[in-house]
This record gives C-alpha cells, structure tokens and sequence, in this order.
C-alpha cells in the first residue's frame, strides 16, 4: 500500500521542519509549501491525501487556499492558526475545513488527528466502492421531497441537488438515519466526527446551522426538519 501523502502548508519554518519529521517517522510522503498563493498549485501538483493549512499566510490566507481546493477536491483539510476568536474557526468549518488545531500545539496530536480523518476517509471510500460494485444503495436516506446518499455523496430536497461538505452530509445522514432519536452534541462528535476527534462541541451547532440553511424552507410545508432540543442536542423529526 502506498504511503498516505501529506502537504504542509505554514510559513513558519520550525513548525514545518517539526512535522515534516513527525510525519516521515510514521512513514508519511510529506510536501511542504510556505507560500500562501503557491498552495492551490502546490496541492494540485503533489495530490495529497490531507493537507494541513495554516490560517494565516503570506500571498493567499487559508481560508482562500480552503476555499479553493473545496472547489475541485474533498481531500480531508486540517487548518492550523495562532488566532484564538470562534469567528475564525465557524469560518474555516464553514468553508469546509475537517477540523481546526489552534496553535501552540503537539505534534503527536496533530499526527493523532490526521490518523483519524483518515480512518474515516478510507472507511467513507471504501463503503462507497463496495456499494458500486454491488450496486446496492444500502447508504441512502429517503423522505417525501429529502433524501441523502452516502455512496454518491448527494443531498436532493424537492428533487434539487445541494452541495455539502463531507462532514455536514455525514452529520446530516446519520440524524437522519436515526429519526426521532435526540442526541447531544457529544453523542454526535462521537458518531459522525470519531470518537479520538479532539474538537469542541461549538463544531457541532456550526454545521448543524449550515445544513438547515441549506434544506430547510420555513415557505414550504416539510415533513422533517432537524430540532434543537434545549439542553440536550439535536434530532431529525419526522412527521
């Protein structure tokens, strides 16, 4: 099996020479860009399996470089920042980001993290090919006018496809897939994000706040919608 391939992008030199080694200790095919607009070019000539993208960067920000590669790719991003306000991180989830590590931090948990959104993006390829070959669509969730598809990766409401980043559909599918059933924000870190995800619960109301912008049309009558249930979590209702 070919080794994993992890683009590191940061302008600082120490932070970069530190992963680089981590990583090509546990055998990892590392590229490095400290360019900021050199880092859509850098990701579209190396082709990695993750990339770890510092916030703030000389050229392009990395909300600009995620925005980019978004366009084009759902290769797993990891974004790094020495920025401490909630806006920057509910923008970079917004933006698609699978997770936010907020400087300073250790290297092994970094490396932690990579290891777990890539457990799950193999397993996500994986169930995906095998359903293909079989041509069994065991990963799709059907409601009047909703459904979600796990294997293709679509979101259809009234027959219109809807574009969602990776975790916001697999955050959406498995409320659905649970009708009825109220789970805490914790339940859902566990379940959709991995059970070693190290994020805050916050990560959970953003994309739940993005998939109902996305699906739901307080204009239309609808027989599922998802529902806060105060002090306690969320839940997909139907009716």
């Amino acid at each position: 099996m070919a080794a994993n391939k992890v683009l590191l992008v940061d302008d600082d030199q120490g932070i970069i020479e530190v992963l680089k080694l981590y990583f090509e200790k546990e055998g990892y095919q590392v590229s490095t860009c400290m360019q900021g607009d050199k880092a859509v070019g850098a990701f579209q000539s190396f082709a990695p399996d993750i990339v770890i993208l510092d916030l703030m960067l000389p050229g392009m920000d990395g909300n600009d470089i995620c925005r980019e590669i978004r366009k084009t790719s759902d290769v797993p991003i990891i974004m790094l920042t020495a920025r401490t306000d909630t806006l920057d991180k509910i923008v970079g989830l917004e933006l698609g980001a699978d997770d936010y590590i907020p400087k300073p931090f250790e290297p092994k948990e970094v490396l932690a993290r990579v290891k777990a959104v890539l457990r799950r993006t193999d397993k996500r390829d994986s169930a995906a090919a095998s359903s293909e070959s079989k041509e069994v669509a065991t990963d799709v969730i059907t409601y009047p006018g909703f459904s979600v598809d796990k294997i293709r990766y679509v979101v259809s409401v009234d027959g219109n496809e809807i574009y969602m980043p990776p975790k916001e559909l697999e955050l959406l599918f498995f409320l659905a897939s649970n009708p009825n059933r109220v789970f805490t924000r914790e339940q859902l870190l566990e379940n959709v994000w991995g059970y070693d995800f190290y994020g805050e619960s916050r990560t959970v109301d953003v994309h739940i706040k993005r998939i109902r912008e996305k699906i739901e049309n307080p204009d239309r009558e609808q027989n599922w919608s998802i529902k806060t249930v105060w002090s306690k979590g969320y839940k997909f209702e139907t009716r």
